[in-house]
């Protein structure tokens, strides 16, 4: 059952912390100056959204869960089963950023799918 706590946790914080930090840049708004002065604003504007913050908690969360889970599972379990992340993005994008996701997309993740069953399947 830990595991399963673990697993989900890497999924979905790790996801969800992703998502949370693309918002976060995309209301910080596009680098289109590269000088340090002008990066280092827009880091400092990044810093300010609580987006970032949220993004970066939850990722925290996740990356301690996958070295929690990797600490009692093969790393040949662990990163397939991880790729269901890939699904939980591809949701998030759609809900939560309005993204579109094209079908040929969605054939990539049901592959991803399919082949993250067939490990799951193959551990004895």
């Amino acid at each position: 059952m830990l595991k399963a706590v673990y697993f989900f946790m890497i999924v979905v914080a790790g996801t969800g912390g992703e998502l949370c930090v693309s918002r976060a840049m995309k209301q910080t708004g596009e680098v289109k100056d590269f000088r340090p002065r002008a990066i280092i604003r827009v880091i400092f504007r990044a810093l300010r959204n609580r987006w970032m913050w949220l993004g970066v908690g939850m990722m925290t969360l996740a990356f301690f869960s996958l070295l929690a889970i990797l600490a009692i599972e093969n790393v040949s379990f662990v990163v397939p089963v991880t790729a269901l992340s890939y699904v939980a993005g591809a949701l998030g994008g759609v809900f939560f950023l309005r993204e579109h996701v094209s079908s040929r997309r969605w054939v990539g993740i049901a592959l991803v799918c399919i082949g993250v069953t067939l490990v799951f399947l193959g551990k004895s």
